[in-house]
């Protein structure tokens, strides 16, 4: 047992230290080199694979060999920051880079959490889980060990620093111990699900439509209609020929209609959007930590606009902010132990954001100067203050609505399903991300982050929809199953 749960430790640093590049270093490293707020905001866009990561995690689960899978997605992750370290701002090389490391870094998280579920047995999960929050965020720790470093040696070898660390980390990864042989046991193979969805207009047309949305959400990023103008003309022609095809060779069998529940690619997704109620749910999901993810991309760069330095950024609200959003998430699952999932969502959803009010003080308050000027220390005090806050009620928050998406889930299926409504909860964070490189030009900072105090307050309107579903899960008997961590 000790050497899986030295493993699991191992892995999820392995896991934590690409999101944390990309959350924590590559905001301040272009906002040093001058890029604007909505470019900014783009990079925010292109961590849409860690959205869109449950369309190929059924393919990698197939075709296992995770360890292989980490060892490679590390290394070619390591080849995307050196390409960073060479290029200046925001341009189209440093565009492809950037996407093309968060699609790797999807990718291990995939072979790792696939691994980890196979790894651990069923009276291991408890502390499992909690190696794997805890270690996940001291992965993104180092991350803040890379931005302090680049404030003493420079952002070339700051990004060369994190490359070895991706490399030294697929190679600890390559040597966990081998995974079991495992058959595998879908009822269906990926072409007779297929074949089978052709013959199912309505789960057909619900397949087309989320192959559509992931379509537009990386055309937004990626902007493929540059080049192919008429992109969506296609896709949706494609789409539609598609269904028509469905539609006139429809069977209303039985078999037919029980198969693709089991399918290794749909199969989890045409499940759950089945169950009564869900859909309610789902908004609610993708509202509820809206507030807190539309100020988070943004508060970096207010940071270099009010003349604190890299290093200062890296020690506070990296270092010591991830800390506290561990503490946060410790005694916010006391908390929602104690008043119980529906109760904490009322009152912690509303804790989390209340910092948002402390950042537009800060930005009213505090003036912009260039790095390198000595700033007061009452303004130091006060911003140091309003991010602890930000990080420790973060983590209350972000416990209440982890407890939540766990309850939800059926054991069967756990970590498909898990992934799907992480997927969903991620599709609002990132368009928030991308969206307030926008607010926050056109509004300015301190307007801006106190409007989106008040994006809160929408996914209230259907906690009811959330509290029936606790109810008729509870109702069910069924048990929970083991989630991942949350991007």
């Amino acid at each position: 047992m000790r050497r899986r749960l030295f493993w699991v430790a191992v892995l999820y640093i392995a896991e934590g230290l690409p999101f944390g590049l990309f959350t924590d270093v590559f905001p301040v490293a272009f906002r040093e080199q001058h890029a604007s707020l909505d470019q900014i905001g783009l990079i925010s866009l292109l961590g849409l694979p860690w959205t869109l990561k449950f369309l190929w995690a059924p393919a990698i689960d197939r075709f296992r060999h995770h360890r292989l899978w980490m060892l490679g997605a590390d290394l070619l992750m390591a080849l995307a920051l050196g390409e960073l370290a060479f290029v200046a701002g925001i341009g189209h090389g440093a565009l492809i880079a950037i996407g093309c490391f968060t699609m790797l870094s999807s990718t291990n998280d995939i072979a790792i959490d696939g691994y980890t579920l196979e790894l651990l047995k069923i009276g291991e999960m408890g502390v499992g889980n909690g190696l794997r929050i805890g270690f996940y965020r001291a992965g993104m720790l180092m991350a803040g060990v890379v931005l302090i470093a680049s404030s003493y040696v420079g952002w070339r070898v700051a990004y060369i620093l994190a490359a070895a660390l991706l490399v030294i980390d697929g190679i600890a990864c390559l040597r966990a111990p081998r995974e079991a042989h495992r058959t595998h046991t879908s009822e269906q193979s990926v072409g007779a699900e297929l074949r089978s969805l052709m013959h199912r207009p309505r789960a057909l047309a619900m397949v087309l439509a989320l192959l559509m949305g992931a379509l537009w959400l990386l055309n937004d990023g990626l902007h493929w209609t540059r080049s192919v103008p008429r992109l969506f003309l296609y896709a949706g022609a494609l789409c539609t020929a598609l269904w028509t095809v469905s539609l006139l060779r429809k069977r209303a069998t039985a078999t037919a209609a029980a198969r693709p529940s089991g399918g290794p690619l749909f199969g989890a997704l045409l499940e759950i959007t089945g169950r009564p109620g869900i859909w309610p749910v789902f908004v609610f999901i993708l509202l509820y930590k809206l507030g807190d993810s539309s100020i988070g991309f943004m508060i970096k760069p207010f940071w270099v606009d009010r003349g604190f330095s890299a290093a200062q950024i890296g020690v506070v609200s990296v270092i010591l902010g991830i800390g506290l959003s561990v503490l946060g998430g410790l005694i916010g699952g006391l908390i929602t132990d104690r008043l119980g999932i529906y109760r904490a969502l009322w009152v912690l959803g509303l804790v989390q954001v209340a910092p948002n009010i402390g950042y537009a003080v800060c930005a009213a308050w505090l003036p912009r100067q260039a790095q390198g000027l000595p700033i007061p220390l009452a303004h130091q005090l006060l911003i140091y203050g309003v991010s602890g806050l930000e990080s420790f009620a973060g983590g209350l928050g972000t416990a209440a609505f982890l407890a939540f998406l766990m309850a939800i889930v059926r054991k069967r299926r756990a970590a498909t399903e898990y992934a799907l409504l992480s997927s969903l909860f991620s599709i609002s964070a990132r368009l928030a991300g991308f969206v307030s490189g926008f607010g926050a030009q056109d509004l300015g900072y301190g307007e801006y982050f106190f409007l989106t105090f008040f994006l809160a307050f929408p996914a209230y309107a259907f906690l009811p929809a959330a509290r029936r579903m606790l109810t008729q899960i509870q109702a069910s008997g069924d048990d929970n199953g083991n989630p991942e961590p949350a991007r």
